[in-house]
């Protein structure tokens, strides 16, 4: 596979013109506007025809990776395609225009919508309560440790519940979420990748407020004991949280509800294929036990004979998080890609990643080892341990991959792994792909130290010096080129 990106060197668009002959002047009074708000100059607009400015602006379009031009292998960040349906829908008037505080009367079917897009988490998740309203996983991790937090409240024992336990193949978003809902942490160290039981049985006692993980884990690996792990922690009177990162895996096949799980928060980008990143607001879906039920956010949709809306009257809810409900954009982005799958199609996602993981694993595992089970779920785990030998490290390969018109995947998480290369083509990838992945990986490891270290070289951003860039941070187009023209 070939591809070079557009470079960083084409000019503003208004460089690319010469100044305007006869500039427009500033436009005649308009009554009512007031003084201060009036141009009192003209307005030099560039000289470019329209074809000048479509090819300025679609190549800037390319001097980025996006999920529709190339594959993102971002282990556990479930990176796939967002269909264009989905998009649609969310666009038509009647969803994009909607107002977060209309009254009820006027959004019935967006009310219905959000209302059955819950009920049918409910039955995904296991679990029969749910909430749309987080504006981000992390967002649903904190939410949910506050319902901890108020259901120990409620029982007298938030003196006594102070900790929250983790493994150490956490998200790096979980113990913070724990430190702000006001707990502290304790790491349990793992066996073979997966939980050790005997350590957390060590670890849980009367200050136990929850375990937080995820199954299958950031390892890729399916947490075999994870009936016993939910035993354990409610024999201690403890609450088991499921991070819902890595759903993906286990759709149709198993849910946290069977597993024991008291409350969970999902991403609907990962999982149900709406748009991922781009620093908009997202959707954190909250799903919960009958019992830490009641304290779910307000307000939430209910159904009153054919009539839906919005219920505050929730004494033990832990109250508002967020000024409207949920992010409608998203839900409908969600609830469409649910009703084209279906149950059965649901299923076929979990098996189609977990093949792609496995297939891709076998080839990769011929040029670096693997540590632990080789049979992974969604999920697989590189080491870049061998490549030291020779000067090179993880970051050197992830650079090396932008070059061959890869998104670099997961390096350095989990931290258990030396070198770590955590890897994931979700359901979306062709067999194609994965192929044309793996040769390019095969190049890249193969390359020598010299073109490893100076990796990339054919992305609009040449490799910078991340520490500086860290230490003094400039984003102005001025300073990335000139750090983007000094040698590595």
């Amino acid at each position: 596979m070939t591809f070079r990106q557009a470079r960083y060197d084409e000019p503003p668009v208004w460089e690319l013109a010469a100044p305007t002959a006869t500039p427009t002047p500033p436009p005649a009074l308009v009554p009512g506007i007031p003084e201060r708000f009036r141009r009192r100059k003209a307005v030099d607009w560039p000289e470019l025809s329209e074809l000048e400015v479509v090819r300025h602006y679609t190549r800037l379009s390319q001097m980025n990776f996006g999920i529709d031009t190339v594959a993102y292998p971002l282990g556990s960040c479930t990176m796939k395609y967002n269909p264009k349906v989905s998009e649609q829908l969310a666009r038509r008037d009647g969803a994009a225009a909607l107002h977060p505080y209309q009254p009820v009367e006027t959004v019935q079917g967006a009310l219905e919508i959000l209302w059955r897009l819950e009920s049918t988490l409910a039955k995904v998740t296991g679990l029969p309560e749910v909430s749309l309203q987080p504006a981000a996983g992390a967002h649903g991790e904190y939410a949910a440790l506050l319902m901890v937090r108020a259901y120990f409240q409620e029982r007298g024992e938030l003196a006594q519940r102070t900790e929250v336990l983790l493994p150490d193949t956490a998200h790096g978003t979980n113990p913070a979420s724990a430190h702000m809902a006001g707990f502290t942490t304790r790491e349990i160290a793992s066996v073979d990748g997966c939980v050790d039981v005997a350590a957390l049985k060590a670890a849980v006692n009367e200050r136990t407020a929850a375990f937080m993980l995820t199954n299958p884990n950031t390892a890729g690996l399916f947490e075999s004991e994870i009936g016993a792990i939910a035993e354990t922690v409610h024999g201690a009177g403890g609450m088991l949280y499921y991070d819902g990162a890595n759903l993906n895996a286990i759709l149709g096949v198993t849910n946290p509800g069977r597993m024991g799980f008291d409350v969970a928060h999902l991403n609907l980008h990962k999982t149900f294929a709406t748009p991922h990143g781009g620093g908009g607001p997202g959707a954190g879906v909250l799903a919960a036990t009958e019992t830490l039920g009641p304290y779910l956010p307000v307000p939430r949709v209910v159904k009153r004979g054919r009539a839906y809306r919005l219920d505050y009257d929730r004494p033990k809810s832990i109250g508002k998080i967020k000024t409207g409900y949920g992010n409608f954009g998203l839900d409908l982005r969600a609830y469409a890609f649910l009703l084209a799958h279906g149950e059965e199609g649901l299923r076929h996602i979990s098996r189609r990643s977990v093949l792609n993981a496995n297939y891709l694993g076998a080839k990769l595992g011929k040029f670096l080892p693997r540590p632990f089970r080789t049979l992974v779920k969604h999920e697989f785990l590189l080491s870049g341990t061998p490549l030291k030998a020779h000067g090179v490290r993880t970051l050197d390969l992830a650079k090396r991959l932008l070059d061959e018109g890869y998104h670099a995947p997961t390096v350095y998480f989990p931290s258990l792994v030396d070198e770590a290369l955590m890897i994931e083509f979700p359901e979306t990838e062709s067999r194609r792909e994965l192929d044309g992945f793996a040769a390019a990986f095969e190049r890249a490891v193969h390359d020598t130290p010299e073109h490893l270290h100076a990796a990339p070289q054919a992305t609009s951003v040449r490799r910078v010096d991340e520490v500086l860039a860290a230490r003094q941070l400039h984003l102005s187009r001025k300073d990335v080129r000139a750090a983007s023209a000094q040698p590595s």
